[in-house]
């Protein structure tokens, strides 16, 4: 039977023969896939969104870290870069503290409250400057964090060099430019910011002359530090090593006494005979205390007296603690 050059065959039905597609028909009936995501089809909102997103990320060179209410983005070889802090209170409590900011991101058509007022305000006053952001954009900036249409953006704490910051000290006592001799703090192994801004008030209170973080493993100047600090650390240096056992051997070359507190030490507090001389205080984390090779560096191992129903002391109260009995023995020198 003839198929009139047709590529279907010829079919019968009620109506009469009729040509079949060749298998057109069935490859039609199978659609074109899945529905593509909302950020794929470049008519939808999302796409929009989506390119603005890329593009703002490589301004800023790659991809964000995650952040949280004061989480930091990580750079290279996980430094941070730059910090958000989300969320109505904590950003207006961050602006009273006067944290250093490089921007305030409001959501557009933000629901104004107290809160977002003083925000506003505060900021304008610091000539902080003000980005009306859509809440994408915020919700990707912080990793969908809660943020209720205020973020503050932190730039990068811009840390000394331990070494340099300790010359540079030791120099200026022995020209007389500062009265008193040199008083450093050394962190080994705390990782709460809210005790190093509590160590950097003490440091200002007591009239030292800076702190000292290690590169690795250790807390840096976050938004929390910086508001505990209640402002110290616009006064104190922060001074990072690459390595605090080398950084405290240079120390000792300059002639800077390393005393180590432990509650196991050489020497009590009250009994401490190098209070006047140049001091770098190390103090360790509160539970596992000083590292062994930190320990062996210290020129004194200096315990504080307390009730023995007490196994230690908070970092930054034992700090606090020293640096009042070295300025008591100083100003009584």
């Amino acid at each position: 039977m003839a198929n009139h050059g047709r590529p279907g065959a010829i079919r019968k039905s009620k109506k009469g023969p009729s040509t079949g597609t060749g298998g057109h028909g069935r490859k039609a009936l199978e659609g074109k896939g899945p529905t593509p995501k909302a950020e794929d089809r470049v008519y939808h909102k999302a796409f929009k969104n989506k390119q603005l997103s890329e593009r703002a990320a490589a301004k800023r060179g790659g991809p964000s870290g995650r952040q949280g209410q004061g989480g930091a983005r990580s750079g290279p070889k996980g430094r941070a870069t730059e910090e958000f802090v989300t969320g109505r209170n904590s950003v207006v409590e961050a602006l009273r503290a006067g944290i250093p900011a490089k921007a305030l991101h409001v959501a557009i058509r933000i629901e104004m409250d107290d809160r977002v007022k003083e925000s506003l305000k505060l900021a304008a006053e610091r000539g902080i400057p003000l980005l009306e952001t859509g809440k994408p954009e915020l919700d990707r900036m912080t990793e969908d964090a809660v943020h209720q249409g205020l973020v503050l953006q932190i730039p990068p704490y811009e840390y000394e060099d331990a070494y340099e910051l300790a010359e540079q000290t030791i120099e200026k006592w022995k020209k007389g430019h500062i009265a008193n001799a040199p008083l450093f703090v050394a962190l080994d192994g705390i990782t709460d910011p809210r005790n190093l801004g509590a160590i950097i008030r003490s440091v200002s209170a007591f009239s030292g002359h800076g702190v000292v973080v290690p590169e690795r493993r250790s807390v840096g100047v976050t938004a929390a530090a910086w508001k505990t600090s209640a402002g110290a650390a616009v006064r104190v240096p922060v001074a990072r090593a690459s390595n605090l056992n080398n950084a405290l051997k240079q120390f000792k070359n300059m002639g800077i006494y390393v005393l180590g507190l432990d509650g196991d030490g050489d020497v009590s507090l009250p009994a401490l005979s190098l209070a006047t001389e140049p001091v770098c205080i190390v103090v360790g984390s509160e539970g596992k205390g000083l590292s062994r090779l930190v320990r062996e560096n210290c020129d004194q191992i200096v315990s504080i007296p307390i009730d023995s129903a007490m196994e230690s002391l908070n970092a930054s109260m034992a700090v606090g603690i020293s640096l009042y009995e070295v300025s008591r023995q100083r100003a009584a020198q």
